[in-house]
């Protein structure tokens, strides 16, 4: 019985895990035309709707669709406490239990200017 108790409890783990990894690479949609335009952001002009999607597959499985927060903190005025650098810099890098990496490139960069937004 401690057995079956502890393979529960370690797949449970496991499944919370994986769940906030965001699915790699192809849980990702494919990039937005804006993309091109190097330097744009969400809030300079970007793709909302892009940021949106980006967010929905890699991100809200912790954070809520609505950025109210589950296994990850609340983020619905995180733009209120932190700059769109220091929101791309736990994107890219991690921070407590969220691993480093789960958005890269043009695609972190863009969730984090449309979360800097969220104020």
């Amino acid at each position: 019985m401690k057995k079956i108790s502890l393979a529960i409890v370690s797949l449970a783990l496991v499944g919370a895990l994986t769940a906030c990894g965001g699915g790699g690479e192809q849980a990702q949609p494919a990039p937005a035309p804006a993309e091109n335009n190097a330097g744009n952001s969400a809030s300079a002009g970007g793709d909302t709707a892009a940021a949106e999607g980006l967010y929905k597959n890699a991100c809200a499985g912790c954070h809520a669709a609505d950025l109210s927060g589950a296994v990850g903190p609340n983020l619905q005025k995180v733009g209120a406490t932190l700059s769109e650098q220091d929101i791309l810099g736990i994107i890219e890098n991690g921070r407590g239990g969220m691993p480093p990496g789960v958005l890269k490139g043009d695609d972190a960069k863009t969730v984090a200017a449309w979360l800097a937004t969220h104020k």
